[in-house]
């Protein structure tokens, strides 16, 4: 890894897009995301973080390489990068420069990839498809596997705490990680999966299934909006209310949307088998309360999140284009 120790420390108040020259990655990044609409700008954010992720993931020549091959494997090439750019699109509406978001984007998409491994191993799921090719689990081994997700997880950190764009914020870099850390601890994503296999055969109420879904998937979803915030010093409480309410309801729309494409996807499209969560008996919107349900309450959380963003106007463009798809998406 580069040693960025030494590095200058940003202002983190300047306007979306603004010029510089401490970019992580001045020759590959360019700071300008053209298109007129956000969803014209998603190919270049999905872009810009798959090269920051690039750039931290250790080469996979680099010993030990079967390791590192399946953490490459496990990231790159792949995915919405939904969280990701959830980080971009909260950062356009708070007026955060883009280099300032780098990190804490790969750093997010690195929890959510050890995740999927962890999930997908034998001892949890089982699963044997992930993103439209084999579980890391299938293509290296369990034992590697588990040590690609637990290097992942670590290599998140790492990111937030030695990027140099965030260099000598201090108070930035620890709300991030604390964001972070709380989003994916056992009150979080990995409490969630906990739930999720205890519940397995058993029958939830409403308030207890969404429960296990805001920990599973909903928390590290808000922790893409709220990471973006904490980019954002002086942020007003009422912003930070208001953007924290839109989390918590897209998150939550966003694992009903999955439970929904366990039912209606197609396996070649969504990325992994369809049906398998029915198979396993898992506790799921659709199995628990039926099909009509689940969509009906996705629309209102949806809805929710609208309505959460009233104050912001126009500006908030990028997050409605990005609640619509999360909604109305197909994989």
């Amino acid at each position: 890894m580069p040693d960025h120790s030494n590095a200058e420390s940003p202002d983190l108040s300047l306007t979306p897009f603004a010029p510089t020259d401490t970019l992580l990655l001045p020759e590959r990044l360019s700071e300008s995301i053209p298109g007129a609409s956000f969803e014209a700008r998603v190919p270049g954010y999905q872009q810009r973080v798959e090269v920051a992720l690039d750039y931290w993931l250790p080469e996979e020549e680099v010993e030990p390489q079967d390791l590192h091959k399946a953490m490459r494997y496990s990231v790159l090439g792949a995915g919405k990068r939904m969280r990701p750019l959830l980080i971009y699109a909260a950062g356009e509406v708070l007026g955060v420069a883009p280099r300032f978001l780098d990190s804490p984007a790969a750093a997010i998409e690195l929890v959510h990839a050890f995740s999927l491994v962890h999930d997908d191993l034998p001892a949890m799921d089982d699963d044997e498809l992930r993103r439209g090719k084999p579980t890391t689990h299938r293509a290296f081994g369990e034992a590697t596997a588990i040590l690609a997700g637990d290097a992942l997880q670590v290599l998140a950190f790492h990111i937030l705490a030695n990027d140099p764009n965030l260099a000598k914020r201090a108070s930035v870099q620890v709300a991030l990680m604390n964001i972070l850390a709380h989003a994916g601890g056992s009150r979080g994503m990995t409490g969630g999966q906990a739930i999720d296999l205890e519940s397995e055969g058993k029958r939830l109420t409403v308030s207890q299934l969404e429960q296990m879904f805001n920990y599973k998937t909903g928390y590290l979803i808000r922790a893409s909006v709220l990471m973006a915030s904490a980019c954002h010093p002086g942020l007003e409480a009422a912003a930070v209310h208001n953007l924290d309410r839109f989390g918590s309801s897209i998150g939550l729309a966003f694992q009903i949307r999955d439970d929904i494409l366990d039912v209606e996807g197609k396996t070649e499209v969504i990325g992994k088998t369809q049906g398998a969560d029915a198979a396993k008996g898992k506790a799921t919107y659709p199995g628990l309360f039926g099909l009509e349900a689940a969509k009906a309450r996705a629309d209102e959380l949806y809805a929710d999140a609208m309505e959460s963003l009233g104050g912001l106007g126009r500006d908030a463009e990028p997050l409605r284009w990005l609640s619509d798809y999360i909604v109305r998406r197909d994989y």
